[in-house]
């Protein structure tokens, strides 16, 4: 993307062969039913490991599709380290083990003339595939966009990434390819006070389920702990007789 038109420091956007940076399906959702609530929470410093964690996780291919080249793990590593979150919106599904299993980043433009411009990225871990993630987390990133009055989102993806290319122009994106990489330009509508409660309900959503499996994984931890604890009991009581 160029550099007048997007954020310099923006996440391309790709996915594997099934999602769009590393996750869009290319077949109909047949496990989370249209229109039901899929749990997606903002995302701060306090999530970098998890972060650090699912990306490393991608394979060479999804990699590749993600960041536009085969990043290795220290360009990775080096990625997560400079993420903003002051200035950018990051947004994560969480599964009951509270692992991210996908995620987007809502990149912002550093550019005073592009100042309502944002670059959306996103990845979804392979086990996680063929369930809409990649397009409910669009719709967050566009949701949230809105809000903050971007008028303006681009996504830089590469030719071959068919599905992420399919989620922009079925938002109305205009893409225009070169070569191996296209760009994605879709214009947002100003925000709106059903955009406003809509986003503020979704967060608060995300946030207790997210309390939720943290709470439950707490009390499993703590309850596998007190199981071994008897165990030890049980096989010393016996070892004594």
């Amino acid at each position: 993307m160029s550099n007048t038109a997007t954020p310099s420091h923006a996440p391309s956007v790709s996915g594997s062969d099934e999602l769009s940076v590393a996750a869009v399906p290319h077949h109909p959702d047949t496990r989370t039913p249209a229109g039901s609530v899929v749990p997606i929470r903002s995302m701060g410093r306090g999530h970098l490991s998890r972060i650090s964690a699912h990306l490393l996780a991608l394979d060479a291919h999804d990699r590749y599709l993600r960041f536009g080249y085969s990043a290795n793990d220290e360009q990775i590593q080096r990625y997560v380290d400079q993420l903003n979150f002051e200035r950018d919106e990051l947004f994560g599904i969480f599964n009951r083990k509270l692992e991210l299993i996908a995620m987007a980043h809502l990149a912002f433009s550093v550019d005073p003339q592009c100042a309502s411009c944002a670059e959306f990225g996103v990845s979804v871990s392979k086990p996680a595939r063929g369930r809409g993630y990649g397009s409910r987390l669009f719709e967050r990133a566009v949701m949230h966009a809105r809000n903050e009055g971007v008028n303006q989102l681009f996504i830089h993806a590469l030719t071959e990434n068919t599905a992420m290319l399919k989620i922009a122009r079925k938002a109305g994106a205009v893409i225009v390819r070169d070569g191996p990489e296209s760009e994605a330009h879709l214009r947002l509508p100003p925000a709106d006070f059903d955009s406003r409660v809509t986003e503020l309900f979704n967060e608060q959503v995300a946030i207790t389920d997210y309390h939720l499996k943290a709470q439950a994984k707490h009390f499993w931890g703590a309850l596998g702990l007190l199981q071994e604890i008897r165990q030890g009991v049980r096989e010393s009581r016996e070892k004594a007789r």
